[in-house]
């Protein structure tokens, strides 16, 4: 059956109407689409459907894979003005359900994308719209939140850009979007998720690509200002990025300007990041005949993912200097006043999904979660606490209960031997300590914890019912995710 618009759950509806008042932003509807008042009226409206096609990730003359994309083109790109908010018309297409997360977006939370707590699973020919606004610049992408071993780990991801009139010029600019793919010879999937990988480090993909491709040639002009915006949409894989061969310094991370570091001034020359992470780099081409590699380093099998040549051009060289991008207005939380919580990473069992359940008269206490949307075993905790797997589909209580404009300072453990990007819905997140030394102070929105490391992350909590995940997408869907709720 088709649904048209966003339906707006009992959840939300009791929670809008205990914590807003006369003046709230949405008067939501139970039979129609959540209502924006005029103030916040869509700029314009994106068509987006969910299907599948064939792409040769193989070689040109190798057989082809048939994989999920949106609007039959792999990795699409969307760009918004900063100060915009979009209508997105999302079609499911597929044979199975689906949603769409605009990861790393500030939104209201009906439109988070996650099923059961904010939305119903679109089912297969349903519809489902969402409001979205674009108040942050930079560099963005969205995903579905069912299923998301199989529907991402076949390419179902979109690239989206917020463009900011502040942004300083660049004489070029490339988006690079890496994945992995689990592929046979004949361009049929592997299986996607294996159990000695889920409970380990995750089950890697053998077919390394950029963009679809295994390697791209680019050009820039000889001695220009690039920026390069580099997207880890793999299901698992952990990379660290290096440049060669040119001046490069970091200039954001997942969207959200920072005072720009050279690459070389970084641990060995390189950012590490996990599956979800973003980064923008600025990087000063060299003379025209030269060329710039850019990489993975983390293997002894480096993979030389871009090339960028320089072409002749009349600027001269010159000492290089990083372009700063204008910081995005990001709720500031007060560190003083913020409220101390920790949250330790762990493995488990099927012992660690607790009977215990939300209160009787929680709107969601009687709510299961699309079969579809949860993991067959159960490998993976956060604070003794898993999310269901197998026929355990109760969802459970909250992590944790906030207050929404309180600012709250969460300490993130890593007890395991691998390392977990963990991702909070949502929020923008500012990165104030790790116990390695390695990060500097910026804002996020998932955040790489390594092995026996501690990161402490702080917000200001805005209202709504909020995942907390490792985005190591197998860990995620075998236990590793919970949730806030924010009133």
């Amino acid at each position: 059956m088709t649904k048209s618009g966003a339906m707006l759950s009992r959840r939300a509806f009791l929670l809008a109407g205990a914590t807003l008042g006369t003046g709230s932003v949405l008067a939501p509807s139970q039979t129609s689409e959540a209502r924006v008042l005029p103030s916040a009226v869509a700029s314009r409206t994106v068509a987006l459907s969910a299907g599948e096609m064939d792409l040769h990730l193989l070689g040109p003359d190798k057989p082809a894979t048939r994989i999920f994309a949106y609007d039959g083109e792999p990795f699409r790109l969307i760009r918004a003005k900063r100060g915009e908010q979009i209508e997105f018309t999302f079609d499911n297409h597929l044979s199975e359900g689906s949603t769409v997360h605009f990861h790393g977006i500030r939104m209201p939370n009906e439109y988070d994308g996650v099923p059961t707590l904010t939305q119903p699973v679109v089912q297969p020919g349903g519809r489902f719209v969402y409001r979205i606004p674009f108040n942050d610049p930079g560099t963005f992408f969205f995903h579905p939140h069912c299923d998301e071993t199989g529907q991402v780990g076949r390419g179902l991801a979109g690239v989206m850009i917020v463009d900011d009139p502040r942004d300083p010029k660049f004489d070029a600019e490339h988006i690079l979007c890496l994945k992995d793919w689990r592929l046979a010879e004949d361009g049929t999937y592997l299986a996607m998720s294996e159990p000695d990988g889920a409970s380990k480090a995750g089950t890697y993909g053998a077919t390394r690509t950029v963009n679809g491709v295994p390697t791209l040639d680019l050009k820039a002009p000889a001695n220009s200002d690039v920026r390069v915006r580099i997207l880890n949409l793999d299901s698992t894989r952990v990379m660290d990025i290096g440049v060669e061969g040119a001046d490069a310094a970091l200039i954001a991370i997942d969207g959200h300007a920072l005072p720009p570091i050279p690459l070389d001034k970084l641990p060995d020359g390189i950012w590490r990041f996990g599956p979800a992470q973003r980064i923008d780099l600025h990087i000063r081409m060299p003379e025209a005949g030269k060329s710039v590699q850019i990489g993975d380093y983390r293997a002894a099998d480096i993979y030389h993912f871009a090339t960028l040549t320089a072409e002749p051009s009349d600027k001269r060289k010159r000492p290089f200097r990083a372009l700063a991008l204008p910081a995005a207005k990001l709720p500031q939380p007060d560190l003083k006043r913020a409220e101390q919580s920790t949250f330790t990473l762990q493995q488990a069992t099927d012992a660690a999904v607790k009977e215990t359940g939300l209160p009787p008269d929680d709107p969601l206490a009687k709510a299961l979660i699309d079969s579809l949307c949860v993991g067959s075993t159960t490998y993976w905790a956060i604070s003794q606490e898993s999310w269901p797997t197998g026929d355990k589909r109760n969802v459970p209580p909250p992590l944790a209960r906030m207050v929404e404009g309180k600012s709250y300072r969460v300490t993130i453990k890593n007890g395991t031997r691998y390392p977990h990007p963990v991702h909070l819905h949502g929020h923008a997140f500012a990165v104030i300590d790790s116990s390695s030394g390695r990060l500097p102070k910026h804002f996020a929105d998932t955040v790489l914890v390594q092995p026996d490391e501690t990161v402490d992350i702080a917000f200001v909590a805005a209202s709504g019912d909020w995942v907390f995940h490792c985005h190591i997408l197998e860990h995620m869907e075998a236990g590793m995710m919970g949730w806030f709720r924010v009133v």
